[in-house]
């Protein structure tokens, strides 16, 4: 289990005013992901991550993760992704991890939401396309991960 936090704003966001609220949402998800932690932000929007380090232990699976032109923060686990990894590999995706995210933001972008249909598994995320100026939110079918959010 991991525990994901984040704020988005469209209009932008006080990066200095924020990392003191995103550290606290941070800390009080430690339980959840005991392993590892971070942050990231840009100018629009924030995530904060805590890690249970299950799939790929190294480093470079942290999150966020911002690989293939998005960023994400990422709770649960893909039981396909080896297969997904292998269709995308074979459509000339790379890949610079063997995490479960890695796969989930190259399949984003490679499939768009058409990505859902195809993970099977457990799973809460938030992915943000600075590009696009979107924010994406996504559970699992049967919400086992939780995936809460307001809008102001």
């Amino acid at each position: 289990m991991c525990g994901i936090a984040g704020v988005a704003a469209l209009t932008g966001l006080d990066a200095e005013a924020m990392a003191p609220k995103l550290d606290a949402a941070v800390a009080r998800l430690q339980p959840r992901g005991p392993d590892a932690n971070g942050t990231w932000h840009d100018a629009r929007c924030a995530f904060g991550h805590t890690r249970l380090s299950v799939i790929d232990l190294s480093e470079a699976a942290g999150q966020p993760m911002a690989a293939h032109g998005l960023v994400g923060v990422y709770n649960g686990e893909i039981y396909n992704f080896a297969a997904l990894r292998k269709e995308l590999e074979a459509a000339n995706v790379s890949f610079t991890t063997r995490s479960d995210t890695e796969v989930l933001l190259a399949g984003w972008r490679h499939w768009g939401e058409d990505v859902l249909a195809r993970l099977v598994g457990m799973f809460a995320f938030a992915l943000w396309d600075a590009d696009a100026g979107c924010l994406i939110l996504a559970r699992d079918r049967f919400g086992q991960k939780p995936l809460l959010y307001a809008e102001d």
